[in-house]
């Protein structure tokens, strides 16, 4: 866009938006005043072990989800034709993992999955070169076993680490392939636990002092910042044309999540609640204080400056494990009547820590779901709706301790909470987190990633303009249901 060239009333964008389950390719037609959002494409996601002379390997398969990335924007330059083709094109996905390139800019094996057991115990080593105060003061990010820096620790005597010659963030790795520009976008880069969380800077020393090099991510990118135009060969295999812009956004697909909260003002916690759940609230400026630390909160960043204040919660992983243990070992879920089921049995019966490091890994989850409250001697659930009820009681009584310690921590008032992501579409899931957090809790919109990856898009593109309340002012009227903590509902233990 010129200078003397005004931009379009309305505008059509693509934001790839990458799970730990599916990748999808959303379509947004955007004007002042309005946002449409449809999906285009699905492309399981579905992690693959690799047998080696270690044992299996966890890996991701990029490959399968870059073939569904070109299909969706194929599909998504069909379905835009009528609006005069899409503008531009966003990326966002999980966090913490990273691929590794060769100097032809040839990619160096399939990325490891965080849930590989190659971390384990990696923490332990990084605190006797970094003690663990040290660390959190200069990175403000929450300690978890699969964090960036601990997989790269894990791996500095593999050959693909010694010939590698850049490092890029999964949503940076699909920026390179469309464009052929790297770079690290800022909100992914603040969740590894290698980057200075005040400066915004790469936290050189600690590379230095890890026997990690301290250029192998190429420099960051902020939100909104020009990736570059779609390579020729891409805007052929697509049929988009080569002037369609890529452009950075919140690529962790919790940063994007955020900005699409439709929240009123700055009185709000929020849940992304999918796989994982991520709760915490928007804040100017870090707290990296020692009850912060105590707390294992991350102070991650966000779009516009901003720091997510939060604590990473297992989330609907243990369901999800669940169902395939349950499907695999030959019983059919229809999920509506399983939770209706569930929701008809007796609340907090049984209560659980999901961030238990038991419920990491793949596998038989009701296993470890049913010996953990034997442990605890709680009454052991047995059937499928008992399992999920302690699963969803746990996961409510888990976001109350968490909101309440994120409010507490940041000093901000907290008046709703925003529940956004699949698990908006979980009904028992939102009543029993009003319930337990005693505040109305706004369920949607179910994608909130995806509409926060457009909405930087666009007014990168100058078809919006404003703060973050100016551009969550279009998601007033997106599809939300509003719970209300009903006032004798039995509330899960803190």
């Amino acid at each position: 866009m010129t200078a003397e060239t005004p931009p379009p009333a309305r505008a059509t964008f693509a934001a790839i938006d990458l799970g730990a389950s599916s990748g999808r390719v959303m379509l947004a037609e955007v004007s002042s005043d309005h946002i449409a959002l449809r999906e285009v494409h699905r492309t399981p996601n579905r992690p693959v072990p690799i047998p080696g002379a270690d044992g299996e390997t966890l890996h991701w398969d990029i490959l399968s989800l870059w073939a569904g990335v070109l299909d969706g924007l194929r599909e998504a330059g069909r379905a835009a034709q009528a609006s005069d083709g899409i503008v531009g094109i966003g990326v966002d996905s999980w966090a913490i993992d990273y691929a590794l390139l060769d100097d032809g800019g040839r990619l160096l094996g399939n990325p490891v999955h965080y849930r590989d057991a190659r971390t384990d115990g990696i923490a332990r080593t990084v605190a006797d070169i970094v003690p663990p105060e040290e660390l959190y003061a200069v990175t403000g990010v929450q300690e978890l076993p699969f964090n960036t820096i601990y997989q790269l620790v894990a791996a500095r005597d593999t050959a693909a680490l010694r010939y590698a010659d850049r490092a890029l963030m999964i949503p940076d790795l699909f920026g390179y392939w469309l464009t052929g520009a790297s770079g690290t976008e800022l909100t992914n880069a603040s969740t590894t636990g290698l980057l200075d969380v005040r400066a915004r800077a790469w936290a050189t020393g600690l590379f230095d002092r890890l026997g990690l090099r301290a250029d192998l991510f190429p420099p960051l990118r902020r939100p909104g910042d020009p990736v570059g135009p779609l390579l020729p060969r891409v805007a052929e295999a697509t049929g988009l044309g080569p002037a369609t812009a890529v452009t950075a956004v919140g690529s962790h697909d919790t940063a994007s999540a955020v900005v699409g909260v439709p929240a009123r003002d700055d009185r709000f916690a929020y849940i992304s609640c999918g796989t994982w759940s991520l709760v915490g609230v928007e804040i100017q400026e870090p707290v990296t204080t020692d009850a912060a630390r105590a707390a294992n909160f991350s102070n991650e960043l966000g779009v516009d400056g901003t720091v997510r204040f939060l604590r990473n919660v297992m989330g609907l992983w243990l369901l999800q494990e669940s169902i395939r243990t349950w499907e695999t070992q030959g019983t059919k879920i229809e999920l509506a009547a399983l939770l209706a089921e569930a929701a008809a049995l007796p609340a907090a019966r049984s209560v659980i820590d999901p961030d238990r490091p038991a419920f990491l890994p793949p596998g038989d989850m009701p296993r470890r779901i049913r010996a953990e409250c034997v442990r605890t001697e709680q009454p052991e659930p047995s059937t499928p709706a008992e399992i999920t009820r302690c699963i969803l009681d746990s996961l409510a009584a888990a976001y109350r301790r968490t909101v309440r310690q994120a409010a507490d921590l940041s000093g901000t008032r907290i008046e709703v909470v925003h529940l956004v992501g699949g698990g908006a579409q979980n009904s028992l899931l939102c009543q029993l987190t009003a319930d337990a957090c005693e505040l109305p809790v706004v369920a949607g919109p179910v994608e909130a990633a995806a509409y926060g990856n457009v909405l930087i898009q666009a007014r990168a593109a100058g078809i919006l303009a404003g703060t973050l309340t100016n551009l969550r002012a279009l998601l007033h009227g997106a599809e939300t249901v509003t719970y209300l903590p009903r006032t004798r509902a039995p509330v899960p233990n803190s």
